[in-house]
């Protein structure tokens, strides 16, 4: 049987501290890469105009220096010979045009990437969903699992953009680097020097701390999934009963608060370290700057450069030291980046095992339904939730399912409709092995309702027609398949019928009774006209003793040509089935006719007459 590959677990990612910093860091563009062609392929034009106003932007500030060196030596020329004002306005002009090509620049680009953000935002966010269309039960089922989906949902939308505009910040800032490093070398190629290495030691102790951040993101994802979870409960209709009668939400409350205190706890520590070193390693580029400029100043003293240089000098140096520190902060914000977008790519990345299946018929139809030998497992279990499953079903016949709480009935219905493939043995449909069947061929032909069914918050007619997405909006199905499922008496009543809102997350929209929603998941069943197979787990369990006499009845007389598999602890409605299996802990233990169970005096009989003395 395929498996599905679960993340590593806590303690191992816990061990492998250190070497999630090196590889991030060492793998700064891992994924530049793939973000750039990500952002290139949500938006092509925007991604040229982000490119070619970031050149623009990163060769201006150098020129607007080079200028202002020129007006100063201009000035003080025109203060010896009235004929050079001309000159000065001329330059000033220049410079003016140049300060607002910048600003028109810095405003293009900031438009670009706010549309490119949403763009983008969404882009990714459809992936998340586009990935998680592939992906089969057992996924879900995993909580380690859930942790990696937290972790891409929350912050990799984002990601992306960010490290796509630091990025194009990184090439702006090394043009206009390069360029004021060339006027700077006129003075001095050590002043360059200086100039780089000032900010080396902040972007070190950044760059260490962007990993540490990033750590604490990744190891506390069950944390932030509780959080969400606890916001849920306490403010959802669904939960709010319960939570009010049994007086839940203070505590529930307290339990949040906690979760915050602990996770605040570690980000004031993060971010007081952060800082602090962050301030201490600042000075040594205070320092060098003020160092240049005394060196700048007493070179002009000494009559080595003129005033207008001297400006000119100045500028460059506390421009270059802004260029050299956001190019380092580029780097670490690029580094940091990489790291949250590998819990994007490693969630989309996420191994599902393809089905190699292409039958859309079996050779023997009459074969129906057969179970061989058949055992399963769920990951990382103690126990195997079935064991040695062996029983046939032929069309025209129904089967019922009996035993306590999980004693693996839903789970055999799980192996049936092959959300689950099983761990040894084999299931055949019409004598072909479900392995060997296409999905969408073989789902065709099974119409399930499970007792944790879902409610929709959608229209009606919606809730009917996800039986079958091809005639999902086909209001025609939705009458027939309610008039099956003997929910259409109630939908007329609804103030838009089957356009009415259901449940309370919308506008006007109108809550059902429990009864009402199983006949619309009921209904929902019988969307799939062509399904010959019938799974009903727990169908009528909240409707009154007559609503579920009526609707077994009805459904008998639609099920006789079709296989029926119904899960049910009313053993009025069990009785009603050609045979019965009584499941004890993923085993068969007896199986017959009611009769023929009643006559072995074994579990069966002894269930029967427990809940039978119950009506007496």
């Amino acid at each position: 049987m395929a498996t599905p590959t679960h993340p590593p677990r806590r303690a191992n990612v816990i061990a492998d501290r250190e070497g999630v910093t090196l590889r991030g860091f060492f793998g700064v563009f891992r994924y530049s890469r793939r973000a750039l062609e990500l952002v290139w392929t949500t938006n092509r034009n925007l991604t040229l105009a982000l490119a070619g106003l970031t050149l623009v932007a990163g060769v201006l500030p150098a020129s607007v220096a080079y200028i202002g060196s020129l007006i100063v030596d201009a000035v003080v020329s025109a203060m010896r010979s009235a004929g050079a004002a001309s000159r000065v306005v001329d330059l000033v002009v220049i410079e003016g045009l140049l300060v607002a090509a910048i600003a028109a620049g810095q405003r293009g680009l900031s438009v670009c990437q706010s549309l490119l953000r949403a763009q983008l935002g969404q882009r990714v966010n459809v992936m998340i969903l586009e990935k998680a269309l592939t992906l089969q039960l057992q996924h879900f089922e995993d909580s380690e699992f859930y942790d990696k989906l937290t972790r891409a949902r929350r912050e990799a939308s984002t990601r992306p953009l960010s490290l796509v505009t630091r990025t194009f910040g990184l090439v702006q800032n090394g043009i206009s680097l390069v360029s004021y490093g060339a006027l700077l070398a006129h003075f001095s190629p050590w002043a360059v020097a200086v100039l780089l290495l000032a900010g080396v030691p902040a972007f070190i102790a950044e760059a260490k701390f962007s990993g540490d951040a990033f750590r604490l993101f990744r190891w506390r994802s069950p944390e932030t999934r509780m959080q969400l979870y606890l916001e849920t409960v306490l403010g959802r209709e669904d939960h709010a009963k319960e939570v009010k009668l049994y007086g839940l939400g203070p505590r529930l409350l307290e339990r949040y608060r906690n979760i915050f205190r602990r996770l605040y706890r570690e980000d004031r520590a993060l971010t007081l370290r952060r800082d602090a070193w962050g301030f201490c390693l600042g000075l040594i580029g205070t320092a060098a700057l003020y160092g240049g400029y005394a060196w700048i100043a007493l070179s002009t003293v000494a009559r080595l450069i003129t005033l207008g240089q001297m400006t000119m000098y100045v500028a460059l140096f506390r421009q270059g030291q802004s260029a050299v520190s956001a190019i380092l902060a580029a780097i670490g914000g690029m580094y940091e980046d990489n790291l949250y977008l590998s819990t994007l790519y490693e969630y989309l990345e996420t191994p599902v095992p393809q089905g190699a299946g292409t039958a859309v018929r079996g050779p023997h139809p009459e074969d129906g339904i057969r179970f061989e030998d058949v055992s399963f497992a769920y990951p990382d279990a103690e126990a195997p939730a079935l064991e040695h499953i062996t029983l046939q079903l032929r069309p025209g016949e129904s089967l019922a399912l009996v035993g306590e709480n999980g004693s693996g009935k839903t789970t055999l219905i799980k192996l049936l409709t092959r959300l689950y493939a099983p761990t040894s043995g084999r299931i055949l449909l019409d004598g072909q092995d479900l392995a060997e069947w296409d999905e969408a061929a073989l789902r065709e032909r099974i119409g399930v309702i499970f007792q944790d069914f879902a409610r929709y918050q959608m229209l009606v007619g919606e809730n009917v027609g996800a039986g079958d997405e091809r005639f999902f909006e086909d209001e025609a199905r939705w009458r027939a398949a309610a008039d099956k499922g003997r929910a259409s008496e109630f939908i007329e009543t609804l103030p838009q019928g089957y356009n009415t809102q259901l449940g309370k997350w919308f506008r006007d929209g109108r809550e059902l009774s429990g009864g009402q929603w199983q006949k619309i998941a009921l209904s929902r069943a019988f969307m799939r006209t062509r399904a010959d197979i019938l799974v009903l787990d727990e169908p009528t369990a909240a409707m009154d003793a007559q609503a579920e006499a009526e609707v077994f009845e009805h459904f008998r007389q639609l099920a006789r040509e079709r296989i029926t598999i119904l899960i049910s602890h009313r053993f009025s409605t069990v009785r009603m089935a050609d045979q019965i299996a009584v499941l004890d802990r993923g085993s068969i233990v007896e199986r017959g006719s009611h009769d023929e169970l009643m006559r072995l005096n074994g579990n069966y009989a002894r269930l029967f007459s427990l809940q039978a003395r119950g009506y007496r």
